[in-house]
């Protein structure tokens, strides 16, 4: 799914089952359609978890849609909705952000509180529980208020005011960084990062990354492939700190389903992990458990440069791409007459519009 940077317009494609798509029905979508339900709402963020979607507007409603088997949708039912639906929950409550993870969401509002609903087994709802939720709950952390959350696929992260990082939900790979592989179901503070002020947070499927104010990139969890990114393929209970070449701080994080992507302040991509499909970008179809440079969108592009190893985890003892190889072909909002394709729509990538 993609939105506009006018915010004017969301697309969505792929797998249509249970409506996820927003399109009113169960069609799968081979390239990018907007959203027509969507039509005349200025869209700030959108969301995705396994087979739901959500979105917030800039009038800081929140809509969802697609399926609803655990309540992820917030809307009182376990029913699924094939277009987006306004969660009445949060009328007269301006939401800031939300996030999505496999059957659950999450939603920060401006004022600095932390909602939760859905599918909650492994207390990933942070409401002391393993129930599910049908409408979001309000979720009690310490006294501070919450500025960020994240979604990993059955555990959640966020970050306080005040930089600290908190987790709970499903911890059997030690994805929640806490020293253990026990769930928690209510917010922990992480203390190994405690002397840290955490400014951005992704979660995988099975691990956790989080990037500091200076630009420190710690990871934790499941390593099977090199996810972590730190040398080995050992799981972690606690965050280790991820090394770059040239030290290079990092600027924007994210986690996929078993690989990461890192983008640092001197305009280089990195990704890690997982690579058999060829997920990493970098040419090649194999797992790399250190930071690995994608050419194509580099500034520097490879230098070969040995990454050292972190230290062991306490618990556990060139390519290039064309332009239509690296982006999504997505409809220009205000294009007309020219360059359509056969379904009406058009085929020339708006650059500057559109922000995946």
């Amino acid at each position: 799914m993609a939105r506009s940077e006018s915010g004017r317009t969301v697309y969505s494609w792929g797998w249509g089952d249970f409506g996820r798509l927003g399109h009113g029905d169960h069609n799968d979508m081979l390239i990018p359609h907007p959203i027509r339900a969507l039509e005349g709402l200025m869209i700030q963020q959108v969301a995705c978890g396994d087979s739901h979607c959500l979105s917030v507007t800039m009038d800081k409603l929140v809509l969802s849609w697609g399926h609803n088997k655990n309540g992820e949708l917030g809307l009182g039912t376990t029913e699924d909705s094939l277009l987006p639906q306004k969660i009445q929950k949060f009328e007269g409550i301006p939401v800031k952000m939300v996030a999505a993870g496999a059957e659950h969401s999450v939603a920060v509002t401006e004022d600095g509180n932390l909602y939760g609903w859905g599918w909650g087994r492994y207390g990933n709802l942070g409401l002391g529980d393993r129930n599910d939720r049908l409408l979001p709950q309000k979720v009690t952390i310490d006294d501070y208020k919450i500025t960020l959350v994240a979604c990993g696929w059955r555990h959640t992260i966020c970050v306080s005011s005040s930089g600290g990082l908190y987790s709970y939900g499903w911890g059997k790979y030690g994805q929640l960084g806490h020293g253990d592989f026990e769930d928690h179901l209510v917010p922990r503070k992480v203390e190994t990062l405690i002397d840290k002020f955490i400014s951005q947070v992704s979660g995988g499927w099975r691990h956790s990354m989080a990037l500091t104010s200076s630009g420190q990139l710690f990871g934790w969890g499941w390593n099977k492939f090199g996810q972590i990114g730190v040398g080995n393929n050992l799981d972690c209970w606690s965050p280790m700190q991820v090394n770059f070449p040239y030290d290079q701080k990092v600027h924007q994080v994210s986690c996929g389903w078993r690989h990461t992507i890192a983008v640092t302040e001197s305009g280089n991509v990195y990704s890690w992990g997982r690579g058999a499909n060829g997920q990493l970008g970098n040419g090649e179809i194999k797992d790399r458990n250190v930071p690995t440079i994608i050419e194509a969108f580099s500034v520097d592009g490879s230098s070969g440069q040995y990454i050292e190893t972190s230290k062991p985890c306490p618990s556990s003892g060139k390519s290039s791409s064309s332009i239509s190889d690296r982006y999504a072909i997505v409809p220009h909002e205000t294009a007309s007459g020219s360059g359509r394709g056969d379904d009406g729509y058009e085929t020339s990538v708006p650059e500057s519009d559109v922000m995946i």
